[in-house]
């Protein structure tokens, strides 16, 4: 029972761990796409109307492929 216990432990602790990491890799993910798109704006190469269109489409198509996948399964 005890050697259970410790080994649910330790595996909370490594899940803890792995949360931390992907935390991290979230947040400079985030940072790298936040300065590649001001990057983009400042050149000109890209507005914020055009991202805000590509980014309500791909919601759409995220979400018909969600459904697609639930009515499919």
């Amino acid at each position: 029972m005890t050697s259970n216990r410790i080994h649910s432990h330790l595996e909370e602790i490594a899940l803890i761990g792995k949360l931390a990491d992907l935390k991290e890799d979230h947040y400079q993910h985030s940072l790298l796409l936040s300065a590649v798109i001001e990057l983009l704006m400042e050149k000109g190469m890209l507005t914020a109307e055009e991202l805000s269109v590509k980014t309500q489409a791909l919601e759409v198509q995220d979400e018909a492929a969600v459904m697609s996948d639930l009515f499919h399964e």
